[in-house]
């Protein structure tokens, strides 16, 4: 899902996802690897960046002056799709220097290229839905570590205050509930996807102690995260021996 449209994807393909639209992405269980993963390569910048980059570097400037930054999710096709893929594999073993260069490269490809389709427009959504979207979207990004209400207020434009009744009133439970709601909710899925220990899904998850963790993942889940594993894989083997299962990532 892309904005407004809803459609297949393969593997290969590349899509070009514009600032803030709203998009998912639902894999088949049968499109995992043998240790039952997906893998996807991914860069993300602002179009700002890219101004500002443009006025800088006379450079980058010949290869893109007068470009339009689409407001639309673009789906490149093929060639296109084989320069970006081959480039964004390269950038993997790097280092940061060498990122920022194969990322200057990269620039042009992306906003020149006439191989593609249009695969989405934005949707126009409510402030507040648009609000809770980007709250969401930072916490997805740092909950494996402390998330202080300082820097979350200050990312949607709001004091510590202001931004603690705002989201009390939109979902009815406290920040730290809801972040500590996401990551037992990742804590579930690597229980049932993944081979990793308890401890180490402790940490994955943020949580800084795992007696702590046992607690509460006991208390919200009814089960010890062992327990949980253990019933979860029972569940699994009696519904279909040998399958293997992979969730929506």
């Amino acid at each position: 899902m892309a904005g407004d449209t809803l459609q297949p994807f393969s593997d290969g393909d590349v899509v070009l996802i514009p600032p803030s639209m709203l998009h998912r992405w639902e894999y088949a269980p049968d499109s995992v690897d043998e240790d039952g993963y997906v893998c996807y390569r991914m860069v993300a910048f602002s179009h700002s960046l890219v101004e500002r980059c443009v006025a800088m570097f006379p450079e980058l400037r010949n290869r893109l002056a007068g470009v339009d930054f689409p407001t639309d999710a673009l789906k490149f096709g093929p060639e296109t799709s084989r320069i970006i893929r081959k480039a964004l594999s390269e950038m993997n073993g790097m280092d940061e220097l060498g990122r920022l260069c194969a990322m200057f490269r990269l620039l042009p490809v992306v906003f020149t290229s006439s191989d593609h389709t249009f695969v989405g427009k934005p949707v126009r959504i409510e402030r507040d839905v648009r609000r809770m979207q980007q709250i969401c979207a930072y916490v997805m990004a740092h909950y494996v570590h402390t998330i202080a209400l300082d820097d979350i207020a200050a990312e949607v434009g709001m004091n510590r205050s202001a931004f603690c009744s705002y989201f009390k009133r939109c979902k009815g439970i406290t920040f730290s509930q809801f972040v500590t709601q996401y990551r037992l909710n990742t804590a579930c899925d690597l229980l049932k996807y993944s081979q990793k220990g308890v401890s180490e899904i402790c940490y994955m998850v943020g949580f800084n102690d795992l007696p702590h963790f046992v607690r509460v993942f006991t208390k919200h889940v009814g089960l010890s995260p062992s327990r949980y594993r253990k019933k979860v894989q029972q569940k699994s083997v009696r519904k279909d021996p040998g399958s293997i299962y992979c969730p929506n990532t």
